[in-house]
């Protein structure tokens, strides 16, 4: 029978892995370097559970958290809030000593200058329109001021929400962030505001999915999403298990609130802290404190659920494929691994991904 060692005969699958080996593994928490934001995007996790209420550390305290993070062994940190670009300090601080992705609304443009090679990505729901609507009551065009902002932008690859009732926007919007000179990750909208309508998850993402599949196909250079990665977030299912709490791997391992997830025999990361803007306390996971896990469907935590879960991969060439590929843009994409030419391997990625389409479609 077949195994992983036979699968790296592969030329691709080789060279990815073995790049993902010589990285090493990622020991990774999130961290809120603010609780102040200048947007109240509609449906935001971190407004809606009052995560701001924890206070705002200070510069001495996030330095002591720093090298408190360093001796405990983390390498990379999920920079989120608040807003980041408000607090450029101590986003420089924490980029001087770790592996960084920020998460960024756009209005305030992250300099090059001490971020040389920091990953940014740029909160996006919609086009002009729909993106003013929801996170600026219609106030501020926002997608027209980051496009400027990060025009050509290396670092810079849209974060981009999709809600269920918006799919017909997808190829308006992919266009325009292309021509930017961007890359794209997909995210699909919750609705944790009870907006409803065209807004709410429950109405299932298969228009959303398959707007996502054909940017990818006209676009295969410039999207971070596979088409098996799309399908997990999607349909929230991962072989024989169903997303939500107790299979997700991004929780604050110092809680005892946890503590019962951890021994029901499903993986998680034991380094893994969801650290407030006071740089002391933690929470339950990154995107929530209470609210159902059913509703979360953050693309960072799908990317560990699946990377966490080599073994149920490890069954076919296929399998591994789809494992691997999810993987390596997740190391390629946060700069934990540097890629001479991120647009070939990603072209690379996705024409694979068709061919073993096909070859399942035939029989």
């Amino acid at each position: 029978m077949a195994g992983i060692g036979d699968y790296l005969k592969d030329p691709l699958l080789g060279f990815m892995y073995g790049k993902i080996r010589d990285a090493g593994a990622i020991r990774a928490v999130s961290l809120d370097v603010t609780n102040i934001c200048n947007l109240r995007c509609a449906g935001c996790y971190y407004f809606e559970e009052g995560m701001d209420s924890a206070g705002k550390g200070s510069v001495r305290k996030l330095s002591s958290w720093i090298e408190s993070e360093k001796i405990r062994g983390t390498n990379f940190i999920t920079i989120v809030g608040g807003e980041p670009s408000l607090e450029l300090d101590g986003l420089h601080q924490l980029y001087q000593s770790f592996k960084l992705n920020v998460a960024t609304n756009g209005m305030v443009k992250i300099p090059i200058a001490g971020f040389e090679k920091l990953p940014i990505g740029i909160a996006l729901w919609g086009n002009n329109q729909t993106d003013s609507k929801l996170r600026a009551n219609g106030k501020i065009d926002l997608f027209k001021k980051a496009l400027v902002n990060y025009k050509n932008d290396e670092r810079a690859f849209w974060y981009y929400t999709i809600a269920p009732g918006y799919a017909h926007e997808v190829e308006e919007v992919v266009d325009r962030c292309i021509q930017n000179g961007n890359h794209l990750l997909f995210n699909y909208y919750s609705d944790l505001s009870n907006l409803g309508g065209a807004l709410d998850h429950r109405n299932g993402f298969g228009a959303v999915m398959e707007a996502i599949a054909n940017a990818i196909e006209k676009y295969p250079s410039k999207i971070y999403n596979t088409l098996y990665f799309n399908e997990i977030i999607g349909t929230g299912r991962l072989y024989n298990s169903t997303w939500g709490y107790d299979v997700c791997t991004n929780l604050s391992e110092n809680l005892s609130i946890n503590k019962a997830r951890f021994k029901n025999g499903n993986p998680f990361n034991p380094h893994f802290r969801a650290y407030n803007s006071d740089y002391e306390t933690t929470r339950r996971c990154c995107t929530g404190i209470n609210r159902s896990c059913e509703s979360c469907f953050d693309t960072w935590e799908h990317f560990s659920w699946i990377m966490i879960n080599l073994r149920k991969h490890a069954g076919s060439k296929e399998e591994f494929s789809n494992w691997l590929f999810t993987t390596f843009i997740f190391y390629g994409l946060n700069r934990i691994i540097e890629i001479d030419n991120i647009d070939g391997v990603l072209s690379q990625i996705h024409e694979r991904e068709q061919e073993m389409s096909l070859i399942k479609s035939n029989g």
